[in-house]
């Protein structure tokens, strides 16, 4: 069980700024963002936008085998904007 924590446009999208949800321990980066995007398809618009961070480390939307623990914090992140 991890925590998938929601900020910017993606908790406008979701409608809630936190959840918890059940994955596998071992899952790949883009398997672990379709099962959240199952449970929200509003998702889909911003999959390109957003920044995935698991544990507070960045991580790209592919192939790479995430280890997860149960507690751990997923964060759904807006684009950092300059100006």
């Amino acid at each position: 069980v991890v925590e998938v924590l929601y900020f910017a446009e993606s908790a406008e999208i979701t409608g809630i700024r936190s959840e918890t949800i059940s994955v596998p321990q071992e899952i790949k980066a883009l398997q672990l963002w379709n099962e959240i995007e199952t449970r929200h398809p509003g998702l889909a618009d911003v999959r390109n936008q957003v920044i995935f961070a698991v544990r507070q480390e960045y991580v790209e939307l592919g192939d790479q085998l995430l280890l997860l623990q149960s507690g751990d914090e997923i964060a759904i992140i807006p684009p950092i904007s300059g100006g």
